[in-house]
């Protein structure tokens, strides 16, 4: 079992940016960002592939979020700009080595996950 912890969670205003940090105990070909906001599902944000670097991100935070990791430190981060209230949510990482290299969305491949680090975008 990959150990994750996430961190970087704030409030923070509306137009603002913040990065969110996960620290992986190992090296796992494929990490992602979920969120789940009160009374959601928990939805995809952004993937990222350890052996190519290819990224994926779900529609709505195109152009705003950066997924990014670290190989050296096993470290993946997510750099969210221009926030809107509706980004408000629990942020997880999340980590498989089950998605043959490269990125998914699917909930359902990940099979390591952390704890979770809040995110409030309010004025």
């Amino acid at each position: 079992q990959v150990k994750l912890v996430e961190s970087g969670g704030g409030v923070v205003q509306p137009g603002d940016s913040l990065t969110l940090s996960c620290q992986a105990s190992e090296r796992t070909y494929t990490q992602a960002w979920f969120r789940q906001a009160p009374g959601k599902e928990r939805e995809f944000v952004a993937a990222i592939a350890w052996l190519d670097g290819a990224v994926e991100y779900a529609d709505s935070v195109k152009g705003r979020f950066s997924i990014s990791r670290d190989n050296v430190n096993d470290r993946t981060y997510l750099q969210m700009h221009r926030l809107k209230a509706e980004d408000t949510a629990l942020y997880y990482c999340a980590a498989t080595n089950s998605a043959g290299f490269s990125t998914t969305r699917a909930i359902g491949a990940y099979d390591n996950w952390g704890q979770g680090t809040q995110v409030t975008v309010s004025s």
